[in-house]
């Protein structure tokens, strides 16, 4: 507590930055719980979404293993071939509670029979079955990418969040308290030896003045 110095312009100086300090863990905390509730809805659609995801993709894979089993490999193959393509997205953002996450703008992946660029007469319904639900698997693959990608910067965010306030609630706070304390006791302190110098002085005085009064007696 060396380099404080005992005034009372130090200790004003100190409240000031304890009230701050509070006000800002109070903020803290405020956003905190903003994002954990932002965070449980996003948690609720990724859980749907996952659940979704494994019905169609299931789905996917059965419709894919009757092709095999019954439709031309070569057929299949040539299929397959003929609808492998790049997919285009653009990735904006947004922000939740100041937080940026992505937002994934994209075409369609789902195709209709016509779109998919291999010839419908040598192909049975099984195929386009399978392209078909394919198609649906990805598109629920970007859609969960975008919220997961969100989730998990919320969820960085939220322990950032956390850090900052136990860092304000069990270090800065209490070591400002403690240095406020210290301030204070100091400052009290010094005033009693004041009082005591002050009472010890009036006290010397007094006793002069006495010694005068009788020393003018005897003459």
């Amino acid at each position: 507590m060396e380099q404080v110095r005992p005034t009372r312009m130090e200790l004003m100086r100190m409240k000031a930055q304890i009230r701050l300090a509070e006000q800002g863990r109070d903020l803290l905390r405020q956003k905190m719980d903003a994002l954990i509730q932002e965070f449980f809805k996003i948690l609720s659609t990724v859980s749907e979404s996952r659940d979704e995801l494994e019905q169609v993709s299931q789905a996917a894979d059965l419709a894919l293993m009757i092709a095999e089993a019954v439709d031309d490999p070569v057929t299949l193959r040539s299929a397959s071939f003929a609808t492998r393509r790049s997919i285009t997205v653009d990735i904006t953002g947004k922000n939740i509670m100041g937080v940026p996450v992505p937002v994934i703008e994209k075409k369609r992946v789902s195709k209709n029979m016509l779109e998919r660029g291999y010839g419908i007469i040598t192909t049975s319904a099984r195929i386009d079955e399978t392209a078909e639900r394919y198609e649906v698997e990805l598109d629920l693959l970007i859609k969960l990418a975008e919220i997961e990608t969100a989730m998990r910067r919320l969820g960085t965010e939220i322990q950032m969040n956390r850090r900052r306030v136990n860092a304000l609630e069990q270090i800065l706070i209490p070591e400002l308290k403690i240095q406020a304390k210290y301030i204070k006791n100091a400052i009290e302190e010094r005033e009693r030896e004041d009082l005591f110098r002050l009472k010890k002085v009036k006290s010397i005085i007094e006793k002069k003045k006495r010694k005068a009064k009788e020393k003018k007696k005897r003459l």
